[in-house]
């Protein structure tokens, strides 16, 4: 069977979200998803294509960089809300494809395997997808943009470089396609796949179109790329073997936890945060039945630089005081005083042994009053929200955890 495969986003979602519920036309207001009571240097979350089209907003920008606009409508994020909608898309693609044809690629873009469903709803693949893209709209008055080929890379670099441009916001391109359209793309980083660093190094070789990426050397390509150079250059022939249903499995999974700060913090002031996220994350570290014997922690000295420390722990746990007992050494071994603008932790290393190590240097005792005392307000969190119970710390000017845990993401549910 010939693969078809669409893949449909929702054109400025979070702006279109909040347009929807307002009733206004996306292409005609001047909306932008950011909190207004946030500083200049919050991050704005969309904004409408009228602000992009005639004033050259960027999607995604700081605050102030936003355009003085008569009029401008601020709608405060609420991400529980676009999840929600989010989800609501979803179900709408279910009813044209099954699970296992389906891969949401993000809270807003999705792709779908339509090659086996071609002959049931008796059209072409433009057929099917204008269904959905109607469905999206009269359901949840959303503007859905796709991209068609026949492999995912093809049908990602048509809807980027032409399906999101006009309407009826559907491009379809196939391998014949390749040398008009794909080759014609410049810089080469406007595509799906390849990044700066890649760009750089093939410039380094010589090769800065995709066209002489597509006619490359193999042997020149395999030096300097390995494997990759190979997966390079069938990407630039418009060639992508990659389904579906494969499923991404990291090869070493780990959990982290960061914050921007709403204002720089010394060194010793973050020790209060650290420990809030340490809570955080240990928590969800049982919740998932694992144990980590790695942790990190970093600092952002904003253009100043930053700092950055890992630490093998000698038995995997997943204590809340042992982690920040770990996680404090690392931040104050080598941290400079300077103001700091953003922090972060991480675990990894996971594991889930069906036995626990211990330590002959802890008092067996202590360690099950603490390992009982985490499950017990892990139980406590699970019923009652995670702001049930907290450290009488959090009532602190600089605390941020109740704050924190009435957002989504860094954001407002």
């Amino acid at each position: 069977m010939t693969r078809t495969i669409a893949i449909i986003d929702l054109k400025s979602f979070y702006a279109s979200c909040e347009c929807a519920v307002r009733h206004l036309d996306i292409f005609k207001t001047p909306l932008v998803c950011c909190d207004p009571y946030r500083s200049d240097s919050s991050i704005v979350m969309s904004v409408t294509p009228y602000l992009k089209e005639k004033y050259g907003c960027g999607n995604v920008c700081r605050k102030r960089d936003l355009p003085n606009v008569p009029g401008m409508i601020y709608a405060v994020p609420r991400m529980s809300y676009y999840l929600t909608i989010s989800a609501k898309v979803v179900s709408i693609f279910l009813e044209y494809v099954a699970p296992e044809d389906l891969h949401i690629y993000s809270v807003d873009e999705s792709f779908l395997n339509l090659g086996p469903y071609l002959k049931l709803y008796g059209g072409s693949a433009e057929t099917i997808v204008k269904r959905i893209q109607k469905e999206i709209w009269d359901r949840l008055g959303l503007v859905a943009t796709a991209g068609i080929g026949p492999n995912m890379f093809l049908a990602k670099t048509a809807l980027d470089n032409e399906g999101k441009k006009k309407k009826p916001f559907i491009a379809h391109w196939d391998e014949q396609d390749v040398p008009a359209k794909l080759w014609k793309i410049h810089p080469m980083t406007k595509i799906w796949s390849i990044a700066e660093g890649t760009a750089s190094h093939l410039s380094r070789i010589g090769i800065n179109t995709l066209k002489e990426l597509a006619h490359a050397d193999d042997t020149l390509l395999a030096k300097e790329f390995g494997i990759m150079g190979a997966q390079l250059k069938a990407l630039a022939n418009g060639k992508d073997e990659s389904e579906i249903p494969q499923k991404y499995t990291p090869v070493s999974p780990s959990l982290s936890n960061g914050q921007t700060l709403i204002k720089p913090l010394v060194p010793s002031q973050c020790e209060l945060l650290l420990r809030e996220m340490v809570d955080d994350l240990s928590s969800r570290l049982r919740k998932e039945s694992f144990l980590t014997q790695k942790i990190s922690v970093w600092a952002s000295y904003g253009t100043l630089g930053g700092y950055s420390r890992q630490m093998q722990l000698p038995i995997a746990t997943d204590s809340t005081y042992e982690l920040f007992a770990y996680i404090r050494e690392a931040f104050f071994s080598g941290i400079k005083e300077a103001p700091i603008c953003a922090l972060g932790i991480s675990f990894g290393k996971l594991s889930n042994p069906k036995m626990e190590q211990t330590s002959l240097f802890i008092d067996p005792k202590e360690q099950e009053e603490r390992r009982s005392l985490d499950r017990t307000l892990d139980q406590i969190h699970g019923i009652y929200g995670r702001n049930s119970v907290l450290r009488c710390s959090s009532l602190l000017p600089n605390s941020t955890i109740r704050r924190r845990h009435e957002q989504i993401g860094g954001h407002r549910e």
